[in-house]
């Protein structure tokens, strides 16, 4: 079956990774993009890439150029308000054991080029769009588009619309936060343009009080940049800043920068150049780092997607990429089957990622409310690192076969890729 007819909503990681994946078993599928942005984002933090998604870059022949756009993070360094290390973790140098440095950091903007160029002329793309509405048919899904109003069939709907996904809330019939699993982590992204790290190739930690922290990463622009993060991480307590956080989100950046430079302009440390260049960024953006956990992945022709489907901080990025790969491998086995294949996507998908743990617990750890809980996380994360326990516990762990969990798949039945 080679005249697959499939519309992606999303251009990002996600769709991209699907695409690649989908044209290598199907080359002559039409397959269509639509992007709510007028043009390809290709902006964004820093992503890392771990499990499964290792050995899927490499399969796919792009680890090469991955480890060619890389950010040169070597590590990160835990700070106190007159920048000195009180711990240091530095990356492990392999794939299989990964620490909170990856071997693969690279800027989302990056990673999102790298997928979508070799396809870019190979797929319709349409900007400034959205789906509206969906219906499903017998023989395909019927879309409606929010903006021309157009009416179009397709076999597939792969909704890799984010987070916030549209599709998501009219699959499930309910509302997009329902499925947003959130214990108050607020972050805000941005380039500084300046190097704050003075060549420094670690990325640095501080924290203040009330869940307070600035976290630096290094930019291997030789126009000198570091990539600057303001993070909040509240209690189940402090319901009233949650709302506070939550609220500036939804009214949009100017907003949110007003919120930041009042609960950091105390903050110590390099606070006051941060917010400077926060002001001067030109990628600013915010969210909530939190999880999506739908109950199912899929309903007739309709397939959810990366963080549309499980977002999860940390290895959302990679995710994305196991996902795109076995969604187009059920494809493949099931002889495009789609009611087969997407049932063995769910099957697959679905199962790994709830099983894997929260992230709330360790983030309210990381960032304490007080200088006490500051000084007993920095003492204990000091003895740990200084007697290089971390290290051991990686050399151990990679001595027992305790590497990365990796998500169990079928060998698809890829064709060669044409030379």
């Amino acid at each position: 079956m080679s005249n697959l007819n499939i519309l992606i909503s999303g251009s990002g990681i996600a769709g991209s990774a699907f695409a690649c994946c989908l044209l290598r078993a199907y080359p002559t599928a039409n397959i269509t993009i639509v992007e709510r942005d007028p043009s390809l984002r290709l902006t964004g933090a820093s992503v890392d890439i771990r499990s499964s998604a290792v050995n899927i870059v490499k399969w796919m022949g792009i680890e090469p150029t991955i480890r060619k756009h890389t950010t040169n993070e070597k590590g990160l360094q835990f700070i106190d308000g007159n920048g000195k290390p009180v711990a240091t973790m530095e990356a492990t140098g392999r794939s299989d054991v990964q620490s909170f440095t990856s071997e693969y950091e690279i800027f989302r903007g990056a990673l999102a080029k790298i997928f979508i160029d070799p396809i870019i002329d190979r797929v319709t793309t349409i900007f400034g769009e959205t789906v509206d509405h969906y219906e499903q048919r017998d023989d395909g899904v019927e879309v409606t588009f929010t903006k021309s109003k157009e009416v179009k069939k397709y076999d597939l709907l792969v909704a890799a619309d984010g987070v916030r996904s549209k599709i998501r809330a009219a699959m499930l019939d309910t509302k997009p936060e329902e499925q947003m699993l959130t214990k108050g982590c607020h972050v805000a992204y941005f380039t500084i343009k300046r190097d704050l790290l003075q060549g420094g190739q670690l990325a640095r930690w501080y924290n203040t009080t009330d869940g307070r922290a600035v976290f630096l990463r290094p930019d291997p622009d030789p126009a000198g940049r570091t990539r600057g993060n303001l993070m909040i991480v509240t209690t189940d307590a402090q319901q009233e800043l949650r709302q506070k956080l939550d609220e500036a989100i939804r009214q949009g950046n100017e907003s949110y920068m007003r919120l930041m430079e009042e609960q950091f302009h105390d903050a110590g440390w390099l606070a006051p150049e941060v917010l400077q260049g926060m002001r001067q960024s030109d990628d600013f953006y915010c969210s909530l780092f939190g999880r999506v956990r739908s109950p199912k992945l899929q309903d007739g022709r309709v397939v959810l997607l990366g963080d549309a489907g499980y977002a999860t901080p940390g290895i959302g990025t990679s995710l994305a990429i196991i996902g795109g790969y076995v969604l187009a491998g059920e494809i493949l086995r099931n002889s495009g089957d789609m009611k087969m294949a997407l049932r063995g996507y769910e099957d697959i998908m679905l199962p790994h990622v709830n099983s894997m743990g929260s992230m709330d617990g360790p983030m309210q750890w990381l960032n304490p409310q007080t200088w006490w809980g500051i000084r007993i996380r920095n003492t204990i994360l000091g003895f740990v690192t200084g007697l290089r326990l971390d290290k051991l516990g990686t050399m151990a762990a990679s001595k027992l076969g305790f590497t990365e969990k990796m998500v169990a798949m079928p060998d698809y039945p890829w064709p060669a890729e044409a030379t």
